[in-house]
């Protein structure tokens, strides 16, 4: 099956400890090197993803902006 340019996907095992080694593509690909923090996130519905770390800082603005006047009249 050929996969659509800029689609990946990746197997990982999940240790003892509940660790999964991140592939070396991914992190070339994502740009997460050693000591980076990752944020995941989860739906119950939808299941889990990693997000890159470019989209960290835009994800924190959003959750910590003041509500706009028309959100607060909702």
């Amino acid at each position: 099956m050929e996969r659509p340019k800029g689609k990946h996907a990746w197997t990982v095992k999940v240790g003892e400890k509940g660790q999964i080694v991140i592939p070396k593509e991914a992190r070339q690909i994502f740009g997460i090197d050693p000591g980076d923090t990752l944020i995941i996130l989860g739906d119950d519905e939808k299941g889990m993803a990693i997000p890159p770390k470019s989209m960290l800082t835009s994800f924190a603005a959003l959750m910590f902006q003041e509500p706009s006047e028309e959100e607060e009249n909702e």
